[in-house]
């Protein structure tokens, strides 16, 4: 069955609040790169009034994290991304992009949600660069590469004509955004015909980029999130050449099943390695951190011979 494709760690969840040197209520919805034979991870957490922040943690081998005494991105305390960030900063993606780590984050206010975008070549420092959407805009993953002289992203709107699909939007400066056009939309009656949005940051192989992205599905007791994967051709992020049918990971697992919001599992991290496996990162219930290994080859396989149209 194609849900398991995706091997739980042993040691599954890789990080809860208890980890955290302050306080806060969750860890969730982590954006990981590797840098230096070292892993950073970008989390979410709430803060104890109800609020997201995004705390950092490091790894030798990309399952147990140390988190840094203080969280890494807060909310903006003047200027225009203070306006746009007053309710939180939420669920980073982090890209690296011609000698830079560009992390995009969901920033909340009474204004709706829309995507900020930072750089950082240090995990260190941080440099606030635009907000790259207008309200209401969620779930935004850069290209690790140009196409045509162009950035590219997956984003996902917020719109009941096109309910909850994923976009692609391309930039010539990462700050100004456009060219946009639906990609990929739910299925009735499928486990994704609520809503659908990008998950991970896209990955490189020889036969396309490998984006795992999250689905939603209304039930009697609430949604249900899980995990999918599709390829986009390697030289046109537009051109998908398979989407797969089945979904690659659900909730199963008790923190999973059950937490601040149960039912969910929701990847903002994933990270290809040499010997051909891909480490996913996910949140389980927006409560703590879990991750897996799935063997690249097999998602490129479900994509390519087990596929489902895209729109």
């Amino acid at each position: 069955m194609s849900y398991q494709l995706v091997k739980r760690y042993a040691k599954n969840p890789i990080l809860t609040r208890d980890h955290v040197p302050y306080p806060v209520a969750t860890v969730h919805n982590a954006g990981v790169v590797k840098t230096n034979d070292r892993y950073i991870m970008l989390f979410r957490s709430h803060r104890l009034n109800g609020r997201s922040i995004i705390g950092l943690a490091e790894s030798s081998d990309g399952f147990n994290f140390k988190v840094q005494p203080r969280p890494f991105i807060v909310p903006a305390e003047k200027g225009l991304f203070a306006l746009y960030e007053e309710y939180g900063v939420e669920d980073p993606r982090i890209c690296f992009l011609e000698g830079a780590y560009w992390i995009t984050y969901s920033a909340y206010s009474r204004h709706g949600v829309r995507i900020a975008l930072a750089r950082t070549e240090d995990f260190r420092t941080l440099e606030r660069v635009a907000l790259i959407t207008q309200a209401d805009h969620r779930n935004v993953v850069l290209f690790p590469e140009k196409f045509g002289g162009r950035y590219a992203r997956l984003d996902r709107p917020h719109s009941e004509i096109s309910p909850w699909s994923i976009w692609l939007s391309y930039s010539p400066d990462l700050v100004h955004w456009g060219d946009s056009r639906v990609l990929m939309k739910p299925l009735q009656y499928h486990w994704d015909e609520m809503k659908i949005g990008p998950g991970a940051t896209p990955f490189k192989t020889p036969q396309g980029w490998l984006h795992i992205f999250h689905g939603v599905f209304p039930t009697m007791d609430g949604a249900i999130y899980r995990l999918g994967v599709a390829l986009h051709a390697l030289d046109d992020p537009a051109v998908l050449r398979g989407v797969a049918d089945d979904w690659i990971l659900q909730p199963e697992d008790p923190w999973e099943v059950s937490g601040y919001v149960h039912n969910v599992v929701f990847c903002c991290g994933a990270v290809p390695e040499e010997d051909g496996l891909v480490k996913i990162y996910w949140g389980g219930a927006d409560t703590v951190v879990c991750a897996g290994t799935a063997a690249v080859s097999e998602l490129i396989d479900l994509c390519l011979s087990h596929g489902r149209p895209p729109l």
